[in-house]
């Protein structure tokens, strides 16, 4: 018997065009993508722009994130690869059109680390990570006086932003502004303060009010617990997947229609489920 054809096409050998070396550089990567979207190049990337390429751009980054969580370095490293990608195409696109170079990315954000951390290239002091964080911002406030730009806490927080790290990004900036609570009981207080809010409404409107303000201070309790409430809430979705997959399977194994059973059978699963996949 004659093995069977691949019908895809043939597969270009990276090595055949470029050494181990070479494929172990940023600049071959910058020279392949300049290469995909000159005359002559592949039809797809020379149609793209800087917003075609948003999607993509939010895709890969969340692929990093999943990548992050799974504790997996293999597949971090290739969805790394993935958003370096990115930042190459708007480069290339931002060149072709004479609106910056790559150098120019390059030159801005190397300043700024250097600027931004004179307790590691000059001869200022931080004695901890907070104290770090402070002295970034009032570098930020520095250089933004110098533009001559007056921005309060709250501006420039880009819009698109998921609703839960947008929350936590404007707590974060308008705590390092002095607008905070002394300590987590006040949070805490908060919360029980929204609850019995919440619970004296009296028309969906109010609820929907209530139900943010809750939310929102719920976000502030994750700050003040360390985390970050996007993180959170998507490790919690990822455990309840699994954990309801589980529920379903033992289910299924001891013959049981699941969605027929009753709440509480459902929930001795539930607890079961968590025993076994946590």
């Amino acid at each position: 018997m004659m093995p069977q054809q691949d019908s895809s096409p043939d597969q270009a050998s990276p090595k055949d065009t470029f050494s181990d070396e070479e494929l172990g550089t940023f600049q071959t990567l910058v020279n392949i993508v300049a290469r995909l979207r000159a005359p002559g190049g592949c039809p797809w990337d020379r149609e793209q722009t800087h917003e075609s390429l948003k999607r993509h751009l939010l895709e890969e980054s969340y692929e990093v994130i999943e990548a992050i969580d799974q504790g997996n370095p293999a597949i971090l490293s290739e969805e790394l690869g993935d958003l370096m990608v990115q930042v190459a195409f708007h480069a290339d696109i931002a060149g072709e059109a004479g609106e910056f170079q790559l150098e120019d990315v390059l030159r801005q954000i190397n300043g700024k680390l250097v600027r931004r951390h004179p307790h590691v290239f000059a001869d200022e002091h931080a004695e901890d990570a907070r104290e770090v964080e402070q002295n970034w911002e009032q570098i930020k406030a520095q250089e933004r006086k110098e533009k001559g730009e007056s921005k309060s806490p709250v501006e420039g927080i880009p819009v698109d932003m998921p609703a839960l790290a947008y929350a936590q990004l404007m707590q974060d900036r308008v705590g390092k502004a002095g607008f905070e609570w002394d300590d987590i009981s006040g949070v805490l207080d908060k919360i029980v303060e929204e609850v019995t809010e919440l619970k004296a409404t009296t028309t969906p409107e109010e609820k929907v009010h209530e139900l943010g303000d809750l939310l929102f201070t719920m976000v502030n309790l994750t700050r003040w617990s360390g985390a970050h409430a996007e993180d959170v809430l998507r490790q919690a979705n990822q455990r309840f997947g699994k954990r309801y997959l589980s529920m379903e399977k033992l289910a299924s194994e001891q013959g049981l229609d699941f969605e027929a059973l009753p709440l509480d059978r459902k929930e001795e699963l539930w607890q079961e489920a968590k025993r076994l996949v946590g």
